[in-house]
């Protein structure tokens, strides 16, 4: 049985990830969900442009301004399920009631663990060995539907967030193809097990770098931050260089030629990699304990 399928993100790969295999599977792709909110993700300013452009010229895209035109929109292209990930808003029950098979998300944790909009930050926050993919019925709470398939994933040796997905991206399209053959097979998921946390966004007590705290915590919040987004503040990881606010982008907890010595509470750090802030966020950020010299 052929499906009618709607993807649903903001990020480009995941578009033509989810699309390609859509159609590896002889169901048909019939239009991009989409919407403007970038909600302090670091990202370039076209990515937007990158996402519509370059999805086929047959998708219809569908560009809500807010959650209530979800359904209707949703509506005019008859879609049999929505497959979704990466994409910032709560869906609202009559946006969910609208494809007859329901939608089918993307979450980047081993759910029940790590519920809420950046998982892979907290797994990395929390000293995880390993995070993974769960692909899961939505339903009216935040990752807590069914589940139709899910896959296990090694964090090892903490890297940019483009190198990871890059590597992890063939893992999530195992994943989302065993869980589009199991839907269309009639097959309504497993519940969850009990327990599981949900966990927010980082917080403005999360944006300084506090290096009276033991190193392996700072190195873990510093590459947190890189897959991490504060909607309402100053994204981190920061740090007062030499007097001027700063941007660290890379830390590690072994020595590394050319990189700064930073002393922790307990040991020290290098810190491989920084990067200026913007105007903006230089005049709004003012350091909250001990500079580093």
């Amino acid at each position: 049985m052929s499906l009618r399928v709607v993807i649903v993100t903001r990020i480009p790969p995941v578009l033509a990830g989810f699309d390609a295999i859509v159609q590896e599977l002889g169901h048909e792709t019939v239009a991009l969900l989409t919407n403007r909110v970038i909600l302090g993700l670091r990202r370039p300013a076209d990515a937007m442009g990158q996402l519509v452009f370059d999805a086929r010229e047959e998708l219809d895209v569908l560009l809500p301004a807010r959650r209530s035109t979800i359904a209707p929109l949703l509506a005019s292209v008859s879609p049999d399920l929505v497959v979704c990930m990466g994409f910032p808003w709560k869906i609202p029950p009559d946006a969910l009631a609208v494809p007859r098979l329901g939608w089918l998300n993307g979450h980047p944790s081993l759910l029940p663990r790590h519920r809420g909009p950046i998982p892979v930050a907290w797994a990395i926050r929390n000293g995880d060995d390993e995070i993974g993919i769960t692909f899961h019925r939505m339903d009216a709470d935040f990752d807590t539907g069914p589940i139709f398939s899910q896959r296990r994933y090694p964090l090892g040796e903490l890297q940019a967030p483009e190198t990871f997905y890059a590597e992890f991206g063939q893992v999530i399209g195992e994943a989302l193809a065993e869980a589009l053959g199991r839907i269309a097979a009639g097959e309504e998921g497993a519940a969850q097990s009990s327990g599981g946390s949900y966990e927010s966004f980082f917080g403005e007590d999360d944006v300084w770098l506090d290096l009276s705290r033991p190193a392996a915590e700072v190195h873990r919040l510093t590459w947190a931050w890189r897959y991490g987004m504060a909607p309402n503040t100053t994204p981190g990881a920061l740090l007062e260089l030499d007097g001027t606010p700063v941007r660290a982008l890379e830390t590690s907890l072994t020595e590394v030629d050319g990189a700064r010595r930073l002393e922790c509470g307990d040991a020290p750090l290098w810190l491989v990699a920084t990067e200026e802030l913007s105007e903006e966020e230089a005049s709004s950020s003012s350091a909250p304990a001990a500079s580093t010299h």
